[in-house]
């Protein structure tokens, strides 16, 4: 059972605690400090209300029946959210409420505390969820001057799909894209970056199983001088270098066990040291992970580390194959008629006759084999018409 308080204008405040004395507290001292107060018992009513509407604080306590505290921060930063999150928890179990930092809570308050802390801590939490809205737009009208990933489609699994995108892209939980290949799952990433707070920030790629594991180490985590054979300077990892943005790790499903055991380390930590060395370093970066298999059957079969794929998959996207938005296909078509002629081919449309082979046709290579069907037709036909004698048999 939940109850509000409702202030016009006011910074509305969620407060989650299964001890009543604590919620009528703040139903009674919040409103005349300026604050609109819903007051719940459980993380359950809690993640119910902030489905149902915007919060821009939520005071949350890590001991409660349930789900507990600790998953429900989990969940609220892997709903979209862009609220703050104070923890609010006792003396002996300050440890837990700085690990609830590390997974994205702004601040804790230990029980008992002063009413003048409490309002303190959540007048700089509604401050920096507006200085954070803020940068967001500012960072949207600087991208909108520079061309967006654009993700051409009307089907309805595209518009889900976007909507999903638009939705989850505010928050900071990391993200599994699954999806076969060629159907878009790095555009998809780059979407979720360009429309996260993160924007200006980096965003980096690397493919996992373009790497034997030495390498793909190097790469990631960055190495010292003399570490190996061939290391001849310093050099910096992807998640040095992607700090303050986001990383996508493309086909995160090809890791070797030991590589999975140390990405899942930095992860848990936000420390890394770099091969040969033993200073450590802080990263603050955002992962994308994409993959062509099916992880949760992988878990299954022991090929890949159950604590790793819920590490990985706060929340999950499926790209959705071409043959399952056959509707886009012709969008799609103008869309690389256009694209390859920006880059020097001739102007050609396809004729209306060839239009519904190419829609019925299934594309096991998805949008990628598509878009090198265009370009090889492009090159190969020789009128300005593409017609049904032009396609490969």
């Amino acid at each position: 059972m939940s109850h509000t308080s409702e202030r016009t204008g006011a910074t509305r405040a969620l407060v989650v605690d299964d001890e009543r004395p604590i919620r009528l507290l703040m139903e009674k001292e919040l409103p005349r400090a300026g604050y609109t107060v819903t007051c719940v018992g459980s993380g359950e009513e809690a993640l119910e209300q902030l489905r149902a509407r915007e919060f821009d604080v939520v005071l949350l306590d890590l001991k409660m029946p349930g789900i507990g505290g600790m998953e429900t921060l989990r969940r609220i930063r892997g709903s979209g959210t862009t609220a703050e999150i104070v923890i609010l928890t006792g003396h002996p179990d300050v440890e837990s409420a700085i690990n609830a930092m590390k997974l994205g809570a702004y601040d804790y308050l230990t029980k008992p505390f002063k009413l003048s802390e409490l309002e303190e801590v959540l007048r700089r939490a509604a401050e920096r969820k507006r200085l954070r809205q803020e940068n967001t737009a500012l960072r949207r009208m600087v991208a909108q001057r520079e061309p967006a990933p654009i993700m051409v489609g009307r089907s309805p699994a595209i518009s889900s799909l976007l909507a999903t995108v638009e939705r989850i892209a505010p928050s900071e939980a990391n993200i599994l894209i699954q999806g076969e290949s060629g159907t878009g799952k790095s555009l998809v990433a780059k979407a979720i970056h360009a429309a996260s707070p993160r924007a200006s920030g980096p965003f980096l790629v690397i493919n996992c199983s373009g790497f034997q594991d030495p390498l793909l180490e190097s790469e990631l985590f960055g190495h010292e001088k003399g570490a190996f054979t061939g290391a001849v300077g310093v050099k910096q990892g992807l998640f040095e270098v992607a700090d303050g943005g986001t990383l996508l790790l493309d086909e995160v499903g090809e890791m070797s066990p030991a590589m999975q055991a140390k990405l899942l380390q930095v992860l848990d930590t936000k420390e890394l040291r770099r091969v040969g060395g033993t200073r450590v370093h802080r990263v603050d970066v955002r992962i994308v992970a994409a993959t062509n298999k099916d992880l949760a059957q992988e878990v299954r079969t022991g090929r890949f580390r159950e604590d790793l794929y819920y590490r990985l998959n706060v929340v999950s996207l499926t790209v959705p194959s071409l043959r399952e938005r056959k509707e886009d296909v012709s969008l799609l078509i103008e869309h690389f008629l256009r694209q390859f002629r920006v880059t020097g081919q001739k102007a050609k449309i396809v004729s209306p006759e060839a239009i519904p082979s190419l829609v019925d046709y299934p594309w096991p290579g998805n949008v990628r084999e598509l878009a090198n069907t265009i370009e090889r037709l492009l090159i190969l036909s020789s009128g300005d018409v593409i017609g049904l004698e032009d396609l490969p048999p």
